[in-house]
């Protein structure tokens, strides 16, 4: 089973939780026992397993990878000008796995799944799938 999901960012550089969604989809399918795989097919956004309980880390990491990866280089060559953004998406990884027991994600106490924008705002998809056993 394979779920597109959509969203719509609103910043340049932000991080959406999106650990609701996975779980109502695991409810909806009555998925009890398995494995989900969440997957962003762009170039300039990821998907982050991190911290969900102190908003401030989302602050963090946003400001520690625009600090490693400026949007402005002198050495920059990308003619679209959003180099700094396939850099953060690279590094952030463009999916994750997660396994499931008795219908919940195997996530620790303060971990979320969060889809990351490295160049908004945009219309974005990200897409789940489910797998038995």
């Amino acid at each position: 089973m394979i779920h597109t999901l959509h969203l719509t960012t609103t910043r340049r550089d932000e991080m959406i939780d999106i650990t609701k969604e996975i779980h109502d989809l695991i409810k909806q399918e009555k998925l009890e026992d398995g494995t989900v795989i969440v997957y962003c097919p762009h170039t300039t956004a990821g998907i982050m397993i991190q911290e969900n309980a102190d908003p401030d880390v989302k602050h963090d990491v946003l400001m520690r990878l625009n600090e490693v990866y400026p949007w402005e280089h002198p050495k920059y060559r990308h003619a679209e000008g959003n180099t700094a953004s396939h850099l953060k998406a690279m590094t952030v990884g463009s999916s994750q796995t997660v396994l499931v027991a008795g219908g919940r994600l195997l996530l620790g106490r303060w971990q979320g799944i969060y889809f990351c924008e490295f160049d908004g705002p945009r219309e974005r998809t990200f897409l789940v799938k489910l797998i038995r056993g």
